[in-house]
């Protein structure tokens, strides 16, 4: 999807490219003026449409690595889940042995 500052300002380039050329050939300072004024504003706009629409597209890259990243620990936890469903004892040696380390941990601080 093309930001509608870059349409807008592709034409206001190429409106001004047109008026300060035809102010060039009839010799119109004023015309000439206004055509590269014109140009320029147009080149601004289409740069700040492509900066927004990179923005734009920096954020839907981070909004999916954030919902894949959500969605594989949603099911490394269902799968821890499932694991310690079938061995409770091993499920409860293992929280045993985090929580006396831990609580070595909190002895020496």
């Amino acid at each position: 999807m093309v930001d509608t500052n870059r349409i807008t300002g592709a034409v206001k380039e190429l409106g001004g490219k047109v008026q300060g050329a035809v102010g060039d050939l009839t010799g119109s300072n004023r015309d000439s003026f206004e055509g590269r004024a014109r140009e320029a504003l147009g080149t601004a706009e289409n740069v700040y449409g492509q900066a927004k629409d990179t923005v734009r597209h920096a954020a839907d890259q981070a909004y999916d690595y954030a919902e894949d990243a959500y969605d594989q620990g949603r099911r490394q936890l269902h799968e821890v889940h499932e694991r310690s469903t079938e061995w409770p004892h091993a499920s409860l040696l293992v929280a045993g042995l985090v929580g006396f380390g831990l609580g070595l941990l909190v002895a020496k601080l």
